[in-house]
This record gives C-alpha cells, sequence and structure tokens, in this order.
C-alpha cells in the first residue's frame, strides 16, 4: 500500500503555497494538528476520532470515493428531466408546517444567471442547513413549475470554504469524500487534505523505483488496467489522490495506491514462501512407480484425471527435503478424501506417521472407518484420538503414537494437543475453516517439519486465494467422479410444505432416505465472518444451557404429524458421542429414514442412499454451507432433490443470493458469486493468515491489479529472496515494517 503507517517521509522545511488557500506557516509530517492552519484544539479533538493526529495522517487519509459532478448549468440551459448541477447563493427560504408531521421547506438559490427554487417535504431540518446567504452546490433533475426551474429532493452540499485563492468557485472540479465524523464537514476535510497534501507531498520517500513502476504499468496494461504511462510518483499520487485535476490522473494515482498496497502483501507471502523452502528440512518421500501402484490398486475405483495431476503435484512435493505448504480445494464430491489418503499411505510407505485431523468427531470416526476398509488387509496400523475417548483409552493411544506402534492417526482438535510422534512425516487437515492457525501450528512443533496438506470444500474465490493463502501452494479438483446423480435445486414457499413432504414420502418409498436441516438458534450457533453458522466443537464439554428448543421442535413435528409412519431420528452437536455415531451408524445402515439434524451433517457424512433434503431456514445460512448441505445428497448414482425453505420474505440481497444458490451446483461459481454479492472480508471464517487489513485496494474489484503484483513480486523475490538490492531498502523496509510481525501467514508454521 501506499507509505501511510509503514513510511516516515522526511521532514520540510518548505513553505508551498496551497493552490486553494493562502500561504500558511511551515509544518512538518509530525506536526499536531490543533497546530496546522485553521485546524485549532477544538477541531483536532474531533478530527482524533477519524484516526487523524498529525499532518502525516492526514496526508494518507485516503478518500473513499470520488464524485464527478457535472459542470454547472445556467439557468437558460436547463432542460426538463436532464440531470443538472447549479450553482448559487440562497436568497429567500422558508418552512411550512401545516399538519402534525407535514411540512414543505423551499428555498431560492440565484445566481448571476438567474434563479431555481429547491423543495423538500417532510424534512424541516433543512432549514436549520439551508439558510439566507449560504452558498450551495445542488445536483438533480429540474422541472418547470409555472415560470420557474424547480428541483425537488436534490443532493446540494454547501460550499462556503471550496474557494480559490482568487475567491472564484471551483467549478467542475473531482470531488474527493471522506469519512466525516460529527462537526467535520466534507468541505473542511478537502480544505485540510489539499494543502497537507501540497506542503508535504515531495517529502515522502519514494519505496518504489522507477524501473517497477514503469513495469508495473506494462503489465496492468496488458492486464486490462486502464493506466497510461508509467505509475506516477507518490508525491504526485498523493497531490492527485487528494486534488484530482483530471479523471486520467485520478485514475493513475488509485492504480498506484492499490497496486503499491497489493505488491507489498505479495511481496511478504513470497518471502515467506522463499523463507519456508530455505529454513526448513522435512523427510524425503520418493513416490516410485512401484509404489504408486500398490497404492492406487486399494481404491476400487478409477482416479479422475483431476485427481491423478494433484496425487502428482503433491508426490512431486513431498519428495522434497522442504516441507510440502500445500492447499488442496474441490467441490463437494470430487474426491478431496481419496488423494489425501493417497499421500497418508506414500507417507507410511516412506516409514513416517500420518495424520488427518477432522472437524467434527463424526467426520473422524468417518474417515477412521474408511481408511480401515481400504487397508483392511495391509499391515498399515490405524488409530483414533477423539474427545469422547477415555483416560485409559487416549493414554494408549498416545502411547502407540509414541512409539511408532501407529503408522495412520486420525482425530479431531484433540490432536493438537500434548502430542509425542515417532516420526511425523505428513498433517492432512481436513475442513481447514475450521481451524484457526496456531493449532495447526503446534501440530508442527516438535522437533520435526511435517508436510503439510489442508483441504477446503468451499472453493475459495481467486483473490482470495492469492492473498489470504497466498504463501502455500494450491491444488484444485474440479472433475467429479463419474456415476453421481444430478441435484435438482428448488427454493420453496410456505404453500409448498404439504406438497413437499408427500414428495419426501413417495422418494422413501421407492426405497431413498431424507435428511430435514433446521437451523438452531441459541448458544450452539457460532457465527464467523464467512456467514457460516458453524457446531461448536464436538470435543468441548456439553453446555447445559445450550438451545436446541429448533430442531427439537421440528424432529417432534415431523415424528408426530408428518411422518408418523416413518422412521424419523434426531441428530444434533450436543448429543454425545456415542449417542451421534449410533445414530449415523443406523442412518447409514438404512434403518433411518428421515433424519432430522442441525449442520453437524454439513461436512463429510456420507450416504449414498440419502437422495432428498430440506433445508428450513435457509435464508440463514451462508451459500457455502448451503452448498455444503447439498453435497450431502450427490454422494450415489440416484438423482437429489433439495428443497430450501426461508423464514419470512427475508432482504432483498438474501433472495438474490439463494436465486444464485438454486441456478447453480458449481461450488466455484457460488464461491465467486459469494464474493461479489458480500464484498470483500474474512472469506474462510477465523483471521487465519494474520494478514493485516487491506485499506485501499478490493479484492472484488482489484482482482487483475492483484494478479500482476502477485506474478511481479515472485519474480522480484526469485531474484532477489531478501530484498538485498540498493535501490530496494525503502520497498523492504516497508513490506517489513507491515509484516514482519505477521509471518505466521497462511497455513505454515
Amino acid at each position: 500500500m501506499a507509505e501511510s503507517e509503514d513510511s516516515k517521509p522526511q521532514s520540510l522545511a518548505s513553505s508551498q503555497k496551497a493552490s486553494d488557500l493562502p500561504p500558511s506557516p511551515e509544518f512538518e509530517t509530525s506536526t499536531a494538528l490543533q497546530f496546522l492552519p485553521g485546524v485549532g484544539p477544538a477541531r483536532a479533538e474531533k478530527l482524533r476520532k477519524l484516526g487523524l493526529r498529525k499532518a502525516q495522517d492526514v496526508l494518507f487519509f485516503f478518500p473513499r470515493e470520488h464524485q464527478f459532478p457535472p459542470p454547472p448549468t445556467k439557468v437558460e440551459d436547463l432542460k426538463e428531466g436532464s440531470p443538472a448541477t447549479f450553482i448559487g447563493k440562497i436568497t429567500d427560504a422558508e418552512l411550512v408546517s401545516r399538519t402534525p408531521g407535514k411540512s414543505l421547506f423551499a428555498a431560492i438559490v440565484e445566481n448571476d444567471s438567474g434563479a431555481v427554487r429547491i423543495v423538500f417535504f417532510n424534512q424541516p431540518f433543512r432549514a436549520e442547513q439551508l439558510t439566507l446567504d449560504r452558498r450551495v452546490r445542488i445536483s438533480g433533475t429540474p422541472k418547470l413549475a409555472g415560470l420557474r426551474w424547480e428541483f425537488t429532493h436534490p443532493k446540494y452540499e454547501l460550499i462556503e470554504g471550496d474557494v480559490d485563492e482568487g475567491g472564484e468557485e471551483r467549478n467542475g472540479e473531482i470531488l474527493p469524500v471522506y469519512p466525516l465524523t460529527e462537526g467535520i464537514k466534507e468541505y473542511e476535510l478537502r480544505r485540510l487534505t489539499r494543502r497537507v497534501a501540497d506542503v508535504l507531498a515531495d517529502g515522502v520517500k519514494e519505496v518504489m523505483p522507477g524501473e517497477i513502476r514503469t513495469h508495473a504499468a506494462r503489465r496492468l496494461r496488458e492486464a486490462g488496467v486502464a493506466v497510461e504511462g508509467a505509475l506516477p510518483s507518490i508525491a504526485t499520487t498523493l497531490r492527485d489522490v487528494h486534488n484530482p485535476p483530471s479523471e486520467e490522473a485520478l485514475t493513475a494515482a488509485r492504480v498506484r495506491l492499490i497496486f503499491q498496497e497489493l505488491f507489498v502483501m505479495q511481496l511478504a507471502l513470497a518471502m515467506r514462501r522463499s523463507s519456508l523452502t530455505g529454513r526448513l528440512q522435512a523427510p524425503a518421500m520418493t513416490c516410485t512407480a512401484q509404489i504408486r501402484q500398490r497404492i492406487l490398486r486399494r481404491f476400487p475405483f478409477e482416479l479422475t484425471s483431476d485427481q491423478n495431476r494433484v496425487i502428482d503435484e503433491i508426490a512431486a512435493e513431498m519428495g522434497r527435503q522442504f516441507p510440502m505448504n500445500r492447499l488442496l480445494q474441490g467441490d463437494v464430491g470430487s474426491g478431496k478424501t481419496v488423494v489425501a489418503i493417497f499421500a497418508m499411505m506414500l507417507a507410511v510407505a516412506s516409514g513416517h506417521q500420518a495424520t488427518l485431523m477432522a472437524p467434527t468427531e463424526v467426520l473422524a470416526r468417518q474417515h477412521y472407518q474408511t481408511l480401515g476398509k481400504i487397508l483392511a488387509d495391509s499391515r498399515v496400523r490405524i488409530g483414533l484420538l477423539c474427545g469422547s475417548l477415555s483416560t485409559a483409552q487416549r493414554r494408549e493411544t498416545l502411547e502407540k503414537i509414541a512409539s511408532g506402534e501407529l503408522d495412520l492417526i486420525i482425530g479431531t482438535q484433540a490432536l493438537v494437543y500434548d502430542i509425542e510422534f515417532h516420526s511425523l512425516g505428513l498433517c492432512v487437515i481436513d475442513e481447514q475453516h475450521k481451524f484457526g492457525v496456531r493449532q495447526r501450528v503446534r501440530l508442527r512443533e516438535g522437533g520435526v517439519d511435517p508436510h503439510y496438506l489442508v483441504m477446503s470444500a468451499t472453493p475459495i474465490p481467486r483473490s482470495v486465494a492469492m492473498t489470504q493463502f497466498g504463501d502455500v501452494d494450491l491444488s484444485t479438483l474440479r472433475e467429479k467422479p463419474a456415476g453421481r446423480g444430478e441435484v435438482h435445486t428448488y427454493l420453496a414457499v410456505d404453500s409448498w410444505r404439504d406438497r413437499w413432504w408427500d414428495f419426501v414420502r413417495q422418494r422413501i418409498a421407492e426405497g431413498r432416505q431424507a435428511y430435514v436441516v433446521a437451523p438452531r438458534v441459541g448458544d450452539d450457533v457460532v457465527e464467523d465472518n464467512n456467514d457460516r453458522r458453524e457446531e461448536k466443537d464436538d470435543d468441548a464439554a456439553p453446555d447445559e444451557s445450550e438451545d436446541v428448543t429448533s430442531v427439537n421442535r421440528t424432529f417432534e413435528h415431523l415424528r408426530d404429524r408428518v411422518f408418523p409412519k416413518l422412521r424419523v431420528e434426531l441428530l444434533h452437536g450436543r448429543m454425545n458421542a456415542e449417542t451421534k455415531q449410533e445414530v449415523m451408524q443406523r442412518f447409514a445402515d438404512g434403518e433411518v429414514d428421515v433424519l432430522v439434524s442441525t449442520t453437524v451433517i454439513e461436512v463429510g457424512v456420507d450416504v449414498a442412499n440419502a437422495t432428498v433434503m430440506t433445508i428450513l431456514g435457509g435464508n440463514r445460512f451462508g451459500l457455502a454451507q448451503l452448498h455444503q448441505l447439498r453435497g450431502r445428497i450427490s454422494r450415489g448414482v440416484h438423482a437429489g432433490f433439495l428443497c430450501v425453505f426461508t423464514d419470512g420474505e427475508g432482504s432483498p440481497e438474501e433472495s438474490e443470493r439463494l436465486k444464485v444458490f438454486e441456478q447453480t451446483n458449481d461450488g466455484f461459481e457460488l464461491a465467486e458469486a459469494d464474493f461479489r454479492l458480500r464484498g470483500p472480508g474474512d472469506m474462510l471464517g477465523k483471521k487465519q493468515s494474520g494478514l493485516a487489513p487491506l485499506r485501499i485496494a478490493d479484492l472484488n474489484r482489484d482482482v487483475e491489479i492483484l494478479q500482476v503484483a502477485r506474478e511481479m513480486a515472485q519474480d522480484l523475490i526469485d531474484e532477489d529472496p531478501q530484498m538485498d538490492a540498493e535501490e530496494l531498502a525503502g520497498l523492504r523496509d516497508q513490506v517489513l515494517r507491515r509484516y514482519a510481525s505477521r509471518l505466521d501467514l497462511g497455513d505454515g508454521a
């Protein structure tokens, strides 16, 4: 990003004249705001609420947007129905209140070309703002009212302080719009930022060499970003962003700031990738053709071309003597677990242990059973480590892990606490968004540097992958195994319920099974920044105050009134592990027709015969979670049917989100759509990467600039891993100032 908090511009000893204000005394970047011209202690205290304390803070207090008002129009040039801007002085004003709650405020705005009337209905507070002799810029669509032009509810701005040195109005200029606080007007901030930029901009240290700025501009143009010539210097950038002389100059300034912010971030990530490969050591695990075939023969099916490609990527990295640090993302049902099993068996074949950590005990036990079947007649020894084990069972398992008597260890978050491995060669984390970085890092502490593979069934938008996971390598599975049934999705209204329950009965009569997912409304709901409602950790102690009334009521209603002749069971996260496992096993064995559940079934639950799902309160879930739930009914050859009911009409944003969900089954498309709809944010839930928040760039809007920044950063670090070149000293200082304390980025240790 720009130098803001990360650089210390040199002090100036010059007194440049601001373009729109009289000359002022000298001031420096460290000057307290109260000593700047026209500020004073009272206004400085108000500006502190915006985080502004010194002149330098003002210099890097960037506008949140810019307005491009059309040039002012003369009265004779106004046209009915055509938007126009008119600047003048208020020469008459009147507030009329006819009945309680009903009022009309009208004012006459006049200049040398004539006068217009502005009207506001039921907004009496306008009379306190638009007073006699105030100068005002109004924008709106005029209409003729008798013989006079009239603007109804126009946008307006007081311009009392917006004059140049000659006293003329600054007409037709591009207007920066800043965040405001009580007692601070927009024109005051514009005047202050212009003055500070004019005086201090030339003293800001340039950290991006001209060669990089020229090269970046060329690469950006090739990527379709509209920027002419080289990226401007930082001095020009700061002046032009606060007081743009033209739209072209503003565009260049904004691109410079956005590129620099993203470039600094990508340099930090590239330095981290380089550091990991050079500093850490891991066991090399050679995947010979014989080992590969021996592992693949364990799978009773053909792998997809995507799976084979990703296996090649992983095998190549595990064959090196520094740790693999790879994220495997794939749509639901794309076969990520098969890839993970291959990697774990490669580790065991090389004489090392491997772990697979799942977010819930239900999923951990399912992985344990799956591996048990695949390796039933092998010499591979598998252990399960989760919160429901007795003290004696846990102690015995830990002893076997430490002695090397277990090769594969499957578990939940319990795996990260006080575990001593005999020879840990590979860590696999399933559903990485459920784990914080600190938990994952603990697996890598203990004198070894295992290879590291995380899996996500929530496809990650491209720009998020380049930032939040920018320090890891990325593998993607898009292709699904052949023979999977298509899932049909419907958004429903309440009047559908009886017909839908009839449809569910028909499918069950044909031999299929059904899920009903009810939202929770209480302590057991955890909402993170990914707009996901997550189960609390299955290994956590039960919370007696937890509210499970929603799913309980749904279960009782369906069991007693809707499906009295069917076998209906209940499943939720507050049940003890044995009960949950028993219910899931009975459902998997076909002994349950309808499973009423919370989102404990969201991840990894695999019952091919379950082809019907009902989601209640669908507006309470994020797109990613809805898609995960839908993935539970696409596990076999039969077609799946999903019906989503909502609580009430919902907001327009919720409606649009659910329509997108109904129209596509592609998780990657949904991830990008969700990102567009919700905007930048922590898409993956918990703060995982430690990345500093972006101040200028927008990951939704600026993905082309991000791609160029990433490529250029990697090229630079490939040539100069420590950025030791003299001309890079300033840029390196900025990278370290901003990110040195955050180098536990992404999923590394």
